[in-house]
Protein backbone atom coordinates (compact mmCIF):
# COMPACT_ATOMS: atom_id res chain seq x y z
CA UNK A 1 0.00 0.00 0.00
CA UNK A 2 0.90 3.82 -0.72
CA UNK A 3 -0.75 4.49 2.47
CA UNK A 4 1.46 6.82 4.99
CA UNK A 5 0.56 4.87 8.14
CA UNK A 6 -1.52 1.67 7.39
CA UNK A 7 -0.88 0.29 11.19
CA UNK A 8 -0.25 2.53 14.40
CA UNK A 9 1.88 0.27 15.57
CA UNK A 10 4.29 0.06 12.85
CA UNK A 11 6.85 2.22 10.69
CA UNK A 12 4.75 3.95 8.39
CA UNK A 13 5.57 4.24 4.61
CA UNK A 14 8.48 7.03 3.45
CA UNK A 15 9.54 8.54 0.27
CA UNK A 16 12.84 9.47 0.97
CA UNK A 17 14.79 12.09 -1.79
CA UNK A 18 17.97 12.16 -2.36
CA UNK A 19 19.43 14.90 -4.05
CA UNK A 20 22.65 16.49 -5.91
CA UNK A 21 22.82 19.59 -7.99
CA UNK A 22 25.38 19.38 -10.60
CA UNK A 23 26.51 22.01 -13.23
CA UNK A 24 24.91 21.77 -16.37
CA UNK A 25 28.09 22.49 -18.27
CA UNK A 26 31.01 20.31 -16.43
CA UNK A 27 28.72 18.00 -14.65
CA UNK A 28 30.59 19.01 -11.18
CA UNK A 29 28.56 18.00 -7.96
CA UNK A 30 27.89 22.00 -6.24
CA UNK A 31 27.08 20.55 -2.81
CA UNK A 32 30.60 19.77 -2.65
CA UNK A 33 32.28 22.83 -4.43
CA UNK A 34 34.29 24.45 -1.57
CA UNK A 35 33.19 21.07 0.99
CA UNK A 36 35.90 19.08 3.34
CA UNK A 37 36.72 16.71 0.48
CA UNK A 38 37.98 14.08 3.04
CA UNK A 39 34.96 15.10 5.27
CA UNK A 40 32.69 12.80 6.92
CA UNK A 41 28.54 14.16 6.95
CA UNK A 42 27.84 17.70 6.80
CA UNK A 43 31.28 19.01 6.18
CA UNK A 44 31.47 17.50 3.01
CA UNK A 45 28.95 20.37 2.08
CA UNK A 46 30.22 23.41 0.55
CA UNK A 47 28.34 26.94 0.30
CA UNK A 48 25.59 25.70 -2.02
CA UNK A 49 24.83 22.39 -0.40
CA UNK A 50 24.42 24.21 3.08
CA UNK A 51 22.38 26.44 1.48
CA UNK A 52 19.96 24.17 -0.75
CA UNK A 53 19.92 22.46 2.96
CA UNK A 54 18.63 26.13 4.63
CA UNK A 55 16.09 26.20 2.06
CA UNK A 56 14.85 23.04 2.84
CA UNK A 57 14.50 24.18 5.99
CA UNK A 58 13.21 27.56 5.69
CA UNK A 59 10.68 25.99 3.60
CA UNK A 60 9.58 22.69 5.36
CA UNK A 61 5.96 23.71 6.50
CA UNK A 62 4.65 24.38 3.52
CA UNK A 63 6.07 21.56 1.09
CA UNK A 64 4.43 19.55 3.89
CA UNK A 65 1.64 19.63 2.03
CA UNK A 66 2.92 18.53 -1.00
CA UNK A 67 5.32 15.98 0.69
CA UNK A 68 2.46 15.02 3.30
CA UNK A 69 -0.28 15.63 1.39
CA UNK A 70 -3.35 13.26 2.76
CA UNK A 71 -5.14 13.73 6.10
CA UNK A 72 -3.15 9.97 7.14
CA UNK A 73 0.62 11.71 6.64
CA UNK A 74 0.33 13.46 10.02
CA UNK A 75 -0.10 9.73 11.62
CA UNK A 76 3.60 9.21 9.94
CA UNK A 77 5.08 12.24 11.31
CA UNK A 78 5.42 12.67 14.86
CA UNK A 79 4.46 9.53 15.97
CA UNK A 80 5.38 7.90 18.65
CA UNK A 81 7.82 4.56 18.27
CA UNK A 82 6.66 1.71 17.00
CA UNK A 83 7.42 -2.08 16.92
CA UNK A 84 10.77 -1.42 15.92
CA UNK A 85 12.10 0.92 18.31
CA UNK A 86 11.61 4.14 16.49
CA UNK A 87 9.10 6.11 13.62
CA UNK A 88 12.23 6.40 11.28
CA UNK A 89 10.12 9.69 10.32
CA UNK A 90 10.48 12.93 11.15
CA UNK A 91 8.84 15.40 13.89
CA UNK A 92 11.46 18.34 13.68
CA UNK A 93 12.92 20.48 11.28
CA UNK A 94 16.50 20.36 11.83
CA UNK A 95 19.29 18.19 9.84
CA UNK A 96 22.54 16.14 10.94
CA UNK A 97 25.18 14.16 9.32
CA UNK A 98 24.30 10.50 9.28
CA UNK A 99 21.85 10.47 11.60
CA UNK A 100 18.15 9.08 10.26
CA UNK A 101 16.10 10.66 13.16
CA UNK A 102 16.05 14.24 11.40
CA UNK A 103 14.42 15.85 8.64
CA UNK A 104 17.84 16.22 6.45
CA UNK A 105 20.45 13.71 6.59
CA UNK A 106 23.81 14.13 5.63
CA UNK A 107 25.98 11.03 4.81
CA UNK A 108 29.41 10.63 3.57
CA UNK A 109 28.62 11.26 0.08
CA UNK A 110 28.12 15.38 -1.03
CA UNK A 111 24.28 14.33 -1.43
CA UNK A 112 21.32 15.61 1.05
CA UNK A 113 18.83 13.17 1.83
CA UNK A 114 14.86 14.47 1.97
CA UNK A 115 13.61 11.98 4.76
CA UNK A 116 10.39 13.58 4.92
CA UNK A 117 8.17 12.64 2.24
CA UNK A 118 5.78 9.88 2.35
CA UNK A 119 4.51 7.44 -0.39
CA UNK A 120 1.15 9.26 -0.78
CA UNK A 121 3.22 12.36 -2.24
CA UNK A 122 2.62 13.18 -6.01
CA UNK A 123 5.82 12.03 -7.58
CA UNK A 124 6.23 15.19 -10.29
CA UNK A 125 5.39 17.72 -7.61
CA UNK A 126 7.51 16.07 -5.04
CA UNK A 127 10.56 17.27 -7.02
CA UNK A 128 9.30 20.32 -8.03
CA UNK A 129 8.61 21.97 -4.34
CA UNK A 130 12.35 19.91 -3.04
CA UNK A 131 14.40 22.43 -5.69
CA UNK A 132 11.78 25.55 -5.33
CA UNK A 133 12.74 25.17 -1.82
CA UNK A 134 16.13 24.18 -1.93
CA UNK A 135 17.01 26.82 -4.79
CA UNK A 136 14.92 29.65 -2.42
CA UNK A 137 18.50 29.40 0.16
CA UNK A 138 20.65 28.89 -2.31
CA UNK A 139 19.47 32.39 -4.11
CA UNK A 140 19.17 34.06 -0.68
CA UNK A 141 22.52 32.39 0.03
CA UNK A 142 20.92 31.45 3.04
CA UNK A 143 23.03 29.84 6.06
CA UNK A 144 20.73 26.85 8.03
CA UNK A 145 21.26 26.52 11.53
CA UNK A 146 24.30 24.22 13.30
CA UNK A 147 23.01 20.55 12.65
CA UNK A 148 21.94 18.87 15.61
CA UNK A 149 23.89 15.36 15.99
CA UNK A 150 21.77 13.95 18.96
CA UNK A 151 19.35 10.96 18.32
CA UNK A 152 15.88 13.07 18.07
CA UNK A 153 13.63 9.91 19.28
CA UNK A 154 15.59 9.93 22.30
CA UNK A 155 13.33 11.56 24.78
CA UNK A 156 15.93 12.35 27.09
CA UNK A 157 17.76 14.47 25.06
CA UNK A 158 14.87 16.79 24.02
CA UNK A 159 16.15 19.60 25.73
CA UNK A 160 18.80 19.44 22.87
CA UNK A 161 15.88 20.14 20.64
CA UNK A 162 14.28 23.35 21.98
CA UNK A 163 16.22 25.39 18.81
CA UNK A 164 14.25 23.04 16.44
CA UNK A 165 10.88 23.90 15.18
CA UNK A 166 8.35 21.33 14.76
CA UNK A 167 6.54 20.19 11.39
CA UNK A 168 2.77 20.46 11.02
CA UNK A 169 0.92 18.17 13.04
CA UNK A 170 -2.46 17.96 10.32
CA UNK A 171 -2.77 18.52 6.72
CA UNK A 172 -4.47 21.80 7.90
CA UNK A 173 -1.70 23.53 9.11
CA UNK A 174 0.38 21.88 6.55
CA UNK A 175 -1.91 23.73 3.59
CA UNK A 176 -2.13 27.27 5.30
CA UNK A 177 1.95 27.30 5.73
CA UNK A 178 1.78 26.72 2.04
CA UNK A 179 -0.87 29.25 1.57
CA UNK A 180 1.36 31.88 3.12
CA UNK A 181 4.71 30.66 1.00
CA UNK A 182 5.03 32.90 -1.98
CA UNK A 183 8.35 30.97 -3.08
CA UNK A 184 7.11 27.70 -2.96
CA UNK A 185 3.98 29.06 -4.83
CA UNK A 186 6.37 30.66 -6.97
CA UNK A 187 8.26 27.68 -7.57
CA UNK A 188 5.44 24.91 -8.34
CA UNK A 189 3.20 27.08 -9.83
CA UNK A 190 0.75 29.23 -8.52
CA UNK A 191 -1.99 27.56 -10.45
CA UNK A 192 -0.96 24.14 -9.47
CA UNK A 193 -0.72 25.45 -5.87
CA UNK A 194 -4.39 26.67 -5.93
CA UNK A 195 -5.80 23.63 -6.95
CA UNK A 196 -3.82 21.26 -4.76
CA UNK A 197 -4.94 23.71 -1.89
CA UNK A 198 -8.44 23.45 -3.01
CA UNK A 199 -8.78 19.58 -3.28
CA UNK A 200 -6.85 18.69 0.03
CA UNK A 201 -8.99 21.61 1.70
CA UNK A 202 -12.11 19.56 0.37
CA UNK A 203 -10.66 16.48 1.82
CA UNK A 204 -10.36 17.89 5.14
CA UNK A 205 -13.29 18.96 5.54
CA UNK A 206 -14.87 15.89 4.44
CA UNK A 207 -12.48 14.37 7.40
CA UNK A 208 -13.75 16.84 9.78
CA UNK A 209 -17.36 15.65 9.19
CA UNK A 210 -16.41 12.15 10.03
CA UNK A 211 -17.20 10.90 13.48
CA UNK A 212 -14.44 8.53 14.67
CA UNK A 213 -14.63 5.61 17.28
CA UNK A 214 -12.54 7.41 18.84
CA UNK A 215 -14.78 10.29 19.86
CA UNK A 216 -17.90 7.84 20.95
CA UNK A 217 -15.95 5.85 22.93
CA UNK A 218 -14.28 8.59 25.03
CA UNK A 219 -17.27 11.20 24.94
CA UNK A 220 -20.29 9.70 23.91
CA UNK A 221 -21.26 8.71 27.36
CA UNK A 222 -19.60 11.61 29.16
Amino acid sequence: TFMPKPFSHLTGNGCHVHVTLHDEKTGENLFKKGGDPDGFGTACLGDVGTQFVAGLLDHAKAICAITNPTVNSYKRLSAPPTASGATWAPNTVSWSGNNRSHMIRIPDAPRIELRLADMSTNPYLLPAATLAAGMAGVDAEAVPPPPIEINAYDSSAAGDLESAETLPENLLDALRALQSDPYITAGVGEECIKALVALRKAQWADYKAHLTEWEKLHTLDC
